[in-house]
């Protein structure tokens, strides 16, 4: 067994989960984003542990991600959030899946597509681009789109959705803007419905929004990294507590690996590629087996540190491939050979650094540190 690992807490899974419920309205419903497995995680985990709290939507950003949850017995109902390509629209048809439509064109293509499979009721949802500038009809073109809709013989308005931009802020300016476009979207809807059409659930809030603008939950919302542990930008755990708003979302993903060997470097020899790192003094290097290809990036050195035995050391040199060297000091006693080495995790299993603090070290954001721990590194649900 592989000692680089990323171990999956399913319990903060689950207190995620009902940390989300305790602040919904109860006609609320929940659609979890499972997409870029499960944000690095495991998808296939949460939509089971989402199938016995009674959750009642799961999110993709792929046909494929679909597919892969179908044929291991999710049956949940799929929202898939991007566009597929019409090659794709009998996967969506076969496993059931929930795609998002918001042009003419690609609405007659799947329509012309289900009537070919003999298909009645296929359901869709209408996406409104309120401000996120990606992909969405505008608001005034919503009521024409819902139409066409309604009077196809083989597709049904399952629902109407939005994306907001700026909802992590907390800054005045980008509040007003989500506010904007939560009016914008209710424009849209009311159109819908001034023509005498039902618009299905309609949902415009992800993890941000459904925390700090309650107001805005509506039929449904779709938490994503709260799921998995992490506060969305801005509106952390002290500014929602601020607004008398009290949740305690816990890390899921310890991405971890083992010291391999320790090496005795003198007073200027150098340290991986490039020669980038030379040593100041007498010092011990330990070499840990995680790399760029498992998702510790190359950009990310130096300036980087892991946990080993409840202590931070010094990324050196320039992260490699497939390892990384550490600078543990002379003659440390704290550190040996096969001690447990902690790229990031939760705090109360012993690491010293979240993904939140990788993000802040590496000038991005949590999001993208536990989607980039690669596939090569194996999930373990414990």
């Amino acid at each position: 067994m592989r000692c680089t690992k990323a171990v999956i807490y399913r319990e903060n899974i689950i207190n995620n989960l009902m940390q989300v419920k305790s602040v919904l309205k109860p006609h609320t419903k929940i659609c979890v984003a499972v997409k870029a497995d499960g944000y690095g995680t495991s998808a296939l985990e949460t939509a089971k542990i989402a199938s016995s709290l009674d959750i009642d939507y799961l999110a993709v950003a792929t046909v494929d991600e679909a597919k892969t949850l179908r044929e291991n017995g999710i049956n949940l109902k799929i929202l898939l959030l991007s566009l597929c390509s019409p090659e794709e629209f009998n996967d969506l048809f076969q496993y059931k899946i929930t795609p998002l439509v918001f042009d003419l064109n690609f609405i007659e293509e799947l329509e012309k597509s289900a009537n070919k499979n003999s298909l009645k009721d296929f359901d869709v949802f209408l996406a409104v681009d309120t401000g996120m500038g990606r992909i969405g009809c505008l608001k005034d073109e919503a009521s024409f789109l819902a139409q066409k809709i309604a009077s196809s013989k083989v597709l049904k308005l399952s629902g109407m959705i939005t994306h907001f931009a700026v909802s992590d802020s907390i800054s005045k300016e980008n509040i007003d803007y989500t506010n904007k476009q939560f009016l914008d979207f209710k424009y849209a809807i009311d159109s819908v419905k001034e023509k005498g059409i039902d618009p299905g659930l309609c949902t415009c809030s992800s993890s941000a929004a459904a925390l700090a603008f309650p107001d805005f939950q509506l039929d449904m919302v779709r938490p994503g990294i709260i799921v998995y542990g992490y506060y969305p930008d801005e509106v952390s755990k002290q500014y929602l507590k601020s607004k008398k708003i009290n949740v305690d979302f816990k890390p899921v993903m310890q991405f971890e690996t083992q010291v391999v060997a320790i090496r005795h470097f003198k007073k200027g020899n150098s340290i991986s590629y490039g020669r980038q790192w030379i040593c100041e003094k007498d010092t011990d290097i330990a070499v840990l087996p995680v790399g760029y290809a498992d998702g510790l990036l190359r950009r990310n050195s130096p300036g980087l540190e892991v946990t080993i035995n409840g202590k931070l050391y010094p990324v050196c040199g320039r992260i490699c491939m497939d390892q990384c060297m550490v600078d543990i000091g002379l003659n440390n006693k704290d550190v040996k050979r096969w001690d447990k080495a902690i790229i990031f995790g939760p705090k109360d299993k012993g690491s010293l650094l979240d993904a939140d603090d990788i993000a802040k070290k590496t000038h991005t954001i949590s999001y993208e540190v536990m989607t980039s721990v690669s596939s090569r590194v194996k999930r373990y649900i414990i």
